[in-house]
């Protein structure tokens, strides 16, 4: 089963614009021409149409981030799940450009890094660079990181893990870090059960 949210909320939005399309033009010519009964109460807009709007619009944006959150759940259930993740620590030994990673022989990630987002990686952020289903047992990931090393030239390293996946969720941490014993970046890969 697949949820086409884009459409869905395509589709509620040309609603809504249709919608309020209808009231503003056609708003002045009714209010002219029928006034309500003596006998039916009116009920005050509680406020104008763009309150309305807005109102409605931010319904739309709750429902697609919802609509999201569902589809994440089915296509990706927690007990055949796998996430990799990218950190960096320090980074003065070594310049990330991109990451290219290999999941049972097959390339899932492939990623060029912006200078913004190789900063945010200095500041601590961690990077999810791959979500995926994966069935329980034995698989092996390789990680190719490519950039600057010491002394500006250029740097290809890999890392590889072989690693047991069990019945819950897995998570795998790319650790990039600089040894100053060996004044060298070390690449580490940490598995999280």
């Amino acid at each position: 089963m697949r949820i086409l949210t884009p459409t869905l909320a395509a589709i509620a939005l040309v609603a809504l614009t249709g919608l309020v399309a209808a009231q503003t033009t056609a708003a002045p010519t009714l209010t002219a021409a029928v006034t309500p009964p003596a006998a039916a109460p009116v009920a005050a807009a509680p406020g104008g149409l763009d309150e309305r709007v807005q109102q409605a619009k931010s319904d739309v944006i709750k429902l697609n981030r919802d609509l999201l959150v569902l589809e994440e759940e089915l296509l990706f259930p927690a007990s055949t799940q796998v996430a990799l993740f990218v950190s960096m620590d320090v980074g003065k030994l070594f310049e990330l450009d991109s990451v290219q990673i290999k999941l049972d022989n097959k390339l899932v990630a492939n990623h060029l890094y912006t200078p913004l987002e190789v900063q945010a990686l200095h500041r601590g952020g961690v990077q999810r660079v791959y979500l995926g289903n994966l069935k329980s047992g034995s698989h092996e990931i390789v990680a190719f990181f490519t950039g600057k090393g010491p002394h500006e030239r250029d740097y290809k390293r890999g890392a590889t893990i072989k690693f047991d996946k069990g019945t819950g969720a897995g998570y795998v941490e790319l650790h990039i870090k600089d040894s100053t014993g060996k004044l060298q970046p070390e690449f580490d890969v940490k598995v999280w059960q």
